[in-house]
């Protein structure tokens, strides 16, 4: 399989992977660029939210919590409960991978399970069920898939796994530009439900580009396990995994801005944001466009530079592209910040200003976030790779609920002074990267280079 290099140098199966999960986040971001602004303006109106089965009992719950909301700060609930939930349901279906059935059954069943939740997603009264088949159908199919592409390349292989990766966050970029261009014209034409529906269909096409390339695709079988159980891991694979949590920590406050990219940010430009140019009116949910639209020009121009600088024996370590994300991630949100700034409360904000901040936030995402899985699909311990990888989308989902609470105070500050403080939150996990990554590094090769154990003698036999 690694010798199978027929994609800009890589496996094969990396072309199948990737295109399966572009058209996985087509689907996804489609969804998500609209459902902030469709519960916002929509649901969650008196003769709309009454429909909703299961919802008076939830915002009854979360109203105990956090005290009475707004649509506004609801919305924002919701969407952070939805964006973490997606992200920590990997752990499941990685454990599932790893133990029982191999990570091949699991990606097919997150995709129908994905498809069926888009579907769902049409009906007001289905929309919490909707939600549900989404977010475990993304746990079966997310860490699964991304463990997948870890799985064709050796394992001391990490500049090309990073690169790997890195290309594979390509695809996932064409996908989230995509995904809310179609979406977000569809539903002002047509609908938002129109808009849910369309995605739904895309996921079909997922699951056929992923059975097209099975025989190209790692094998996935769980590991063996003697007598039922599998060889505990050494003392240096768990010192591995502690030292691999500061990085895990810094990848979580990045995603914070992330979210609120198509959380709070969205509903800064629906109020505050010109949106009339020569051609019309642009649609809030293109916005989400600009992120992944960045990254995909840049993407090739990145490929290129870390190459060079490789060759020169300068290419930045895994926890140093990490550390540059999350400035770029800072960046954006006080490109934010000074938009809502020279607005003021009354005036509105030129278009360019969320434009910048998004190229920032999506040039940033690219340093980091395909370079966080590469580095833990080759750091943690091959006997739970899958369930490692799932793990790591813990942090997306800490940062969703993050997100979600910290958006529900919005409307308590000024827009300016509210996305510094999110400029702050990478910020910092930039200062802790810089900080201690020479140390945490040569920590993680000793480790790395420790000898196995030596395991009882046994018979052998011809």
């Amino acid at each position: 399989m690694t010798g199978d290099r027929t994609f800009l140098g890589h496996p094969r199966g990396l072309v199948y992977l990737a295109f399966t999960e572009m058209w996985e986040r087509f689907s996804y971001y489609g969804m998500v660029a609209l459902l902030v602004l469709y519960m916002v303006q929509e649901l969650l109106l008196p003769g709309h939210v009454e429909n909703v089965w299961g919802m008076a009992g939830l915002r009854g719950g979360l109203e105990g919590v956090f005290g009475p909301l707004s649509n506004q700060a609801l919305a924002s609930q919701l969407f952070g409960l939805y964006g973490g939930l997606v992200y920590l349901t990997p752990i499941l279906g990685g454990w599932l991978a790893d133990r029982f059935f191999g990570t091949r059954p699991m990606v097919v069943t997150g995709i129908l399970l994905m498809t069926a939740g888009h579907f769902a997603m049409t009906f007001e009264e289905t929309f919490l069920i909707a939600l549900a088949l989404l977010i475990f159908g993304s746990g079966a199919l997310k860490g699964n898939i991304a463990a997948q592409v870890g799985q064709l390349y050796p394992r001391d292989d990490e500049a090309r796994r990073s690169r790997g990766y890195t290309i594979f966050s390509l695809f996932i970029n064409i996908g989230a530009f995509g995904g809310p261009l179609a979406s977000g014209a569809l539903a002002q034409a047509y609908g938002w439900h129109v808009g849910f529906a369309f995605v739904g269909v895309l996921m079909l096409i997922a699951i056929a580009v992923y059975m097209a390339g099975r025989s190209h695709l790692p094998d996935g079988r769980p590991a063996p396990r003697g007598h039922g159980k599998r060889a505990p891991l050494t003392a240096a694979e768990r010192r591995t995994l502690i030292l691999m949590l500061p990085v895990l920590v810094a990848a979580t406050l990045g995603h914070i801005v992330y979210f609120q990219s198509v959380n709070v940010a969205f509903v800064w430009i629906a109020e505050h944001v010109d949106l009339a140019t020569p051609l019309g009116t642009i649609p809030i949910p293109w916005f989400g466009s600009v992120d992944p639209m960045a990254g995909i020009l840049f993407m090739p121009l990145l490929i290129a530079w870390w190459g060079a600088l490789a060759r020169r024996d300068r290419e930045p370590g895994d926890l140093g592209k990490i550390g540059i994300g999350m400035m770029l991630m800072a960046s954006g949100m006080t490109l934010f910040a000074a938009g809502a700034f020279l607005a003021g409360e009354t005036g509105k904000a030129s278009i360019a200003w969320p434009l910048l901040g998004y190229i920032c936030t999506g040039i940033g995402f690219l340093w980091y976030w395909p370079v966080t899985l590469a580095f833990v699909s080759r750091r943690a311990p091959q006997a739970i790779t899958a369930l490692a990888i799932g793990f790591t989308y813990v942090t997306l989902f800490i940062a969703g609920l993050s997100a979600g609470f910290l958006g529900s105070f919005y409307e308590q500050v000024t827009p300016d002074a509210f996305f510094l403080g999110m400029a702050a939150i990478p910020a910092a996990g930039a200062a802790l990267l810089f900080l201690i990554r020479h140390p945490l590094t040569r920590a993680l090769d000793r480790n790395l280079a420790a000898p196995a154990p030596i395991p009882p003698a046994k018979s052998v036999t011809a």
